[in-house]
């Protein structure tokens, strides 16, 4: 097989670029430090992705699709329940997949978690790209947490779930420092920041 249309090559550029990213940012990471780190060059590149940009996408979706998979399936068991979901259910759903997907994959464990806190705080295009993974499954949400608290408007809860995400990030960009809310890639560790997340933010989403 053409080393250029090889799928390990494929994947190799990906995970690079991942790290790349999760260290420097989108702007600080140029296709030529991640060619150089891959052992490609740049007709792979081109062929499996066409521009930085498409690749960026590519990285993206591959961490956004089974996260929002996996909330959406989360929320429809929530919905297929006679009451209405709790906030703390709600959240839990939310919260839940994007930290648990980081212990599932053989990148390092915390590079995955920085690569995803850094996507929402980085400049065009990177932000409008991460929205638009993720507008399904926040959308979705807001649907459910609108039925859980009728008394509140769609734009209140639009920013209130604006400020979990915010929080999310936080989480994600600190993860594995010394006085960060998560401290490791175990499970118990995971599920303990879940938990202190959704306690503390619940409260907030329901005034």
């Amino acid at each position: 097989m053409d080393t250029v249309a090889s799928p390990n090559t494929k994947e190799q550029i990906l995970n690079v670029a991942e790290q790349l990213i999760a260290e420097r940012g989108y702007a600080g990471t140029t296709v030529r430090n991640i060619i150089s780190q891959a052992e490609a060059n740049l007709a792979a590149v081109h062929y499996h992705f066409g521009s930085k940009e498409e690749l960026f996408r590519a990285v993206f979706s591959r961490i956004a699709h089974p996260i929002v998979e996996s909330q959406l399936a989360l929320l429809a068991d929530l919905k297929a329940q006679d009451h209405s979901p709790s906030v703390e259910a709600i959240l839990t759903a939310f919260l839940t997949p994007p930290l648990e997907f980081i212990i599932q994959h053989e990148q390092p464990k915390m590079v995955r978690a920085q690569f995803m806190g850094r996507c929402w705080t980085e400049p065009e295009p990177v932000q409008s790209i991460a929205y638009k993974e993720f507008e399904v499954s926040k959308n979705t949400f807001l649907d459910v947490l609108q039925r859980t608290l009728p008394e509140q408007s769609r734009q209140e809860l639009f920013w209130k779930l604006d400020l979990v995400v915010a929080a999310l990030i936080r989480v994600l960009t600190e993860a594995g420092k010394p006085n960060a809310l998560l401290k490791s890639t175990r499970t118990e560790d995971i599920q303990k920041a879940i938990k202190q997340l959704v306690e503390f933010l619940a409260p907030s989403i329901r005034t």
